[in-house]
């Protein structure tokens, strides 16, 4: 994105003063006829809607455009370093496998598999060939990686080694799955080995250049299913089309600029050759944050991606050392434990320019915690789900520091609104009402759930569920959320299935889970229980029998006991504010909650 030629103009004509532009102006100056982030109205699925005029449209068309930076390393993941020209070259060799198996438009190919090289591959290869990418949550157990293969209706599998071995023995019940792919394993049974087709990561410069992605895709075909928390506790399979999910490459340099404009700073002179930047990747590809904006974005850029396998501080600070890397993105628990670690300060972290964050709550101390101890990371924050396929606002530089408790402000192409309750009436500026949102950006709907998506999405609007307020100047605050969810690092736990694996424990006459505050994670799951008359139960017996059904990070934290019923309202709903607030529940945790906040990530 070209954009400081036209900031230069915009400095050189006087437009920038003392006072910065309004969101509206700075919108109005970077987005019109010749701005490098010009918009133009197209028709999406019979509604007019603004979307950038730049930029690639279809995921075949960004793996062939980064062949520009062929000779560069792309993806680093322990010692194994991947160019550009490996990773579009084994994309290019796998997608030409996929088609030799009889996958065309519309097939869906699941991924499950961790934060590899090989995890890019599968996705791009897929959704190049005009099939749809179903990525699932590697932390899933096995029948609920088994749930996405069957809701999906996947005709392939590609999986890592700890992945297959969990779905080595379900995929029976997979009746429309024709072919699986591992990668990693030695013992590949009933599967075949990537690595016999396409080679290992550091066998992929070597190989052959393949022919170009079909050119038959279009940019609103269907290009992903990521998956959500459902209201009945199933998850629900998210469908996304190219143009939606690469909306976010021109959004996050659009946002990049907009903060620039208003801080009143230029971008680096154009004329002087950029270094590579360096991103570290904590971020799951199969989270749309991780695919969308961050993977996507690299890939367009030319940026250097340095995978984790998990998320320690200090071997994360090692790296943006080593490596001098000058971004990472991830959720507020990750910003936290980098900044307040003990040993932050022996190392050179000057290479790191900005620190982003969301996908949960950010307290506002956060902001000066990390002026303090990483001076040269600029933090961001930002507001999205998995319906609007990543970011749809965005919040950094002096908007930040001046509005610490907000989510930020749209980018370009995306509108807000908030609605009354009976969801008739667009609510005036400061007014608390749900948050509904339209863009470019927004998935099509939820696969094989016409009901849930007449609900959800509403004349070219997503209906969040969330309650949310809007001020003067067009910037967000999440006030609270009307879906029943809690947001643990990041990751949506559905109170509803937690809640019935606990009715599955004898002696449970009634289960609430409930969020507490938790400055790290944002939240943490707990769970009160009513223990019926006559019953004993212990609480390590009850977090076992959760701990082997559910997956690691939906397992409560604690579990509370009490005799006395659980309140709930005329019509039998929980009252959960009054669980939270009540005193045993609130000795309860003031006791646990210091384990909480050093407890372990959940692992694969």
């Amino acid at each position: 994105m070209h954009v400081v030629s036209r900031l230069d103009r915009i400095a050189h004509e006087g437009q920038m003063t003392d006072a910065p532009p309004s969101i509206a102006r700075a919108h109005e100056q970077l987005t019109a006829a010749g701005a490098p982030f010009e918009v133009e109205t197209i028709l999406v699925d019979g509604i007019a809607r603004r979307a950038w005029k730049h930029g690639p449209k279809t995921m075949g068309e960004l793996v062939s455009g980064s062949s520009r930076f062929d000779d560069l390393p792309f993806l680093v993941h322990n010692d194994r370093r991947v160019t550009f020209r490996g990773f579009r070259r084994a994309t290019l060799a796998l997608m030409q496998v996929l088609a030799q198996c009889g996958v065309g438009p519309g097939d869906r190919v699941v991924i499950a598999m961790r934060n590899l090289p090989e995890w890019p591959v599968c996705f791009f290869a897929a959704t190049a060939l005009g099939a749809i990418a179903v990525p699932l949550n590697a932390w899933w157990l096995g029948h609920e990686l088994a749930f996405g293969i069957q809701d999906s209706g996947a005709k392939v599998l590609l999986a890592d080694a700890k992945r297959w071995e969990r779905l080595a023995d379900l995929v029976r019940d997979c009746p429309t799955l024709e072919q699986v792919f591992t990668c990693g394993s030695v013992q590949a049974g009933s599967a075949r080995r990537l690595e016999d087709l396409i080679g290992a990561p550091g066998d992929w410069e070597r190989l052959p250049e393949p022919p170009q992605p079909p050119r038959t895709v279009q940019p609103d075909d269907p290009a992903t299913i990521f998956y959500t928390s459902g209201t009945t506790g199933k998850p629900k399979g998210v469908l996304a089309s190219h143009r939606a999910a690469l909306s976010n490459i021109t959004g996050a340099a659009f946002a990049a600029a907009r903060a620039s404009l208003r801080d009143g700073t230029l971008p680096p002179d154009p004329a002087v050759p950029p270094t590579q930047a360096g991103a570290l990747v904590v971020v799951p590809f199969f989270h749309v944050t991780g695919c969308f904006a961050i993977l996507c974005p690299a890939l367009d850029a030319g940026h250097r991606l340095v995978l984790m396998h998990r998320f320690e501080p200090e071997p994360a600070m090692r790296l943006i050392q080593d490596e001098k890397l000058n971004w990472v993105v991830g959720v507020p628990t990750i910003a936290w434990q980098i900044a307040e670690h003990p040993r932050v300060g022996d190392y050179d972290l000057s290479s790191l320019a900005s620190i982003g964050y969301g996908g949960a709550a950010a307290a506002p101390e956060l902001l000066a915690r990390l002026a303090s101890r990483l001076p040269s990371a600029i933090p961001g924050h930002g507001w999205g789900m998995t319906e609007t396929c990543g970011l749809a606002t965005t919040h950094s530089g002096s908007d930040y520091r001046r509005r610490p408790t907000s989510c930020g402000a749209p980018v370009a192409v995306v509108d807000i609104r908030i609605m009354d309750q009976e969801a008739r009436r667009v609510l005036p500026t400061g007014e608390v009402g749900e948050l509904w949102v339209a863009g470019p950006n927004m998935a099509k709907g939820y696969w094989n759930r016409p009901e849930e998506t007449a609900a959800t999405f509403v004349d070219g609007w997503v209906r969040t569920g969330d309650l949310a307020r809007i001020d003067e100047e067009g910037f967000l605050y999440i006030v609270d959320r009307a879906k029943d969810v809690v947001i643990r690092g990041g990751e949506n736990i559905h109170c509803i299935e937690v809640e019935h694996c606990l009715f599955e424990y004898d002696g449970i006459a009634d289960a609430a889970l409930v969020a507490f505050p938790h400055r790290m994670l944002g939240e943490v799951p707990v769970a009160v229980v009513q223990v019926a008359p006559g019953s004993a139960i212990a609480e390590a017996a009850v977090l076992a029998h959760c701990a082997a059904r559910l997956a690691a990070f939906k397992v409560p934290v604690a579990i509370v006991l009490q005799r006395e019923p659980l309140p709930r309202n005329a019509s039998g709903k929980l009252l959960k504010q009054d669980i939270v607030q009540s005193q045993l529940v609130q000795a309860r945790m003031t006791q646990s909650l210091d384990a909480a906040n050093s407890e372990r990530s959940a692992t694969a």
